[in-house]
């Protein structure tokens, strides 16, 4: 039996040689690239691919090798079509993007232009829900108020609006910290062909609102958005003898009881609601997290970002392959971008399938951007670029 040190001897020879005909192997890479610039063949060729590996893998002995080997191909395959997308991406920019080749691999839904800044001057602003609610504030907050505001009753109009016309921008949320992301408005980024422009952090913080004159002993109802009553459990759960009625906003809730009139009904919003619809504070700061902050995207029309973007969002369906996912993320890794967000939602109609939203540092100009992209988009199925920001 060898001793330890001869083993790992042998072993040490035996990757020498693979790194040897690693990069024997790239340098073939290159001339693969040259030959699909030149005849217009995309870099993925999945079926291509799958003959390679299985052919690997009947030269392997045993499952476990098999499946090992399997492994490594997908790996080296993966490399190999990350080399030549750089590869591509240098020669588009030495070259301008005039060949067909490059073209059919990066040519984008949108043609987006950097500017210095938005220009707001006479903008239309839709939020959803009425003066007083989380996304009026956050609209406030970001656009001041000399633009002219629109309220929409939920989060579709907002996306309907910007699409006719009708509003040049919308304010909505995308994710709390205490209740986790917005679905719906995750699943709307995808339908509607609007742009994330910028995020605004709006701090949240939830009052107990009843009409005057009214004690914590009289209310039996209590109506909210379904968001801010997550953000109550921990209170609500020591109030077991009130009903919680889920309401379209917080705002609307205010409002609601204001216009009641009745003892019973008490809202849980924003405490500005309060002297907007003349309505007594019993208790402030329910929510159970101190930090709680409620992100709001801006979301327009124009395809354009500021040259201080420094975020971009992506959204993608994954093909049914082993390691697709692993694949779509190595991008990042192999351009050296950050990911700093990564959200999945199920795909209507297509079972057990999901669509990733997923954001990582960067703007749109950077080399490193361009080619993950063009990576994702060549592999992916429907990618979109939701935005830069």
């Amino acid at each position: 039996m060898l001793d330890l040190l001869q083993i790992r001897d042998e072993i040490d020879k035996i990757d020498r040689s693979i790194v040897e005909l690693f990069e024997q192997r790239m340098s073939l890479v290159n001339n693969v690239a040259e030959y699909k610039l030149a005849t217009g063949k995309p870099v993925l060729d999945r079926e291509r691919e799958q003959i390679k590996i299985e052919k690997a893998k009947e030269l392997a002995h045993g499952d476990f090798n098999k499946q090992g080997i399997s492994e490594l191909f997908v790996q080296m395959m993966a490399i190999s079509r990350k080399w030549q997308y750089r590869l591509l991406q240098e020669y588009e920019e030495q070259h301008g993007g005039n060949v067909q080749a490059v073209k059919s691999a990066t040519e984008a839904k949108d043609d987006y232009r950097v500017v210095d800044a938005f220009d707001f001057t006479g903008a239309t602003v839709a939020y959803c829900g009425i003066p007083g609610a989380y996304a009026h504030q956050a609209l406030r907050g970001y656009f001041g108020s000399d633009v002219k505001e629109i309220s929409v009753a939920s989060f579709r109009q907002a996306m309907e609006a910007i699409r006719e016309q009708t509003a040049d921008y919308a304010v909505l949320p995308i994710e709390n910290t205490s209740a986790g992301i917005v679905n719906d408005v995750y699943d709307l980024m995808v339908e509607f062909d609007n742009r994330i422009i910028d995020t605004y952090d709006l701090p949240i913080s939830h009052s107990l609102l009843v009409v005057k004159g009214a004690k914590m002993e009289d209310i039996r109802f209590v109506y909210s958005h379904p968001q801010a009553l997550m953000q109550c459990q921990k209170y609500l759960d020591g109030h077991l003898e009130w009903s919680k009625i889920r309401t379209e906003n917080t705002a609307i809730s205010a409002k609601m009881v204001a216009e009641d009139g009745d003892r019973t009904h008490a809202a849980i919003a924003s405490s500005v609601n309060a002297e907007l619809y003349g309505l007594d504070i019993l208790e402030e700061n329910l929510q159970h997290n101190d930090n709680n902050m409620t992100r709001f995207v801006v979301i327009g029309r124009k395809a354009e970002y500021r040259k201080d973007a420094q975020r971009i969002s992506i959204s993608f369906e994954l093909p049914h392959e082993e390691g697709a996912l692993y694949n779509m993320l190595s991008h990042f890794i192999y351009n050296d971008l950050s990911m700093t967000k990564i959200e999945s939602r199920p795909i209507q109609g297509k079972n057990w399938q999901y669509r990733f939203y997923v954001e990582f540092e960067g703007r749109l100009d950077q080399a490193g951007v361009k080619n993950a992209l063009r990576g994702i988009e060549a592999e992916a199925i429907d990618m979109r670029l939701l935005g830069n920001y």
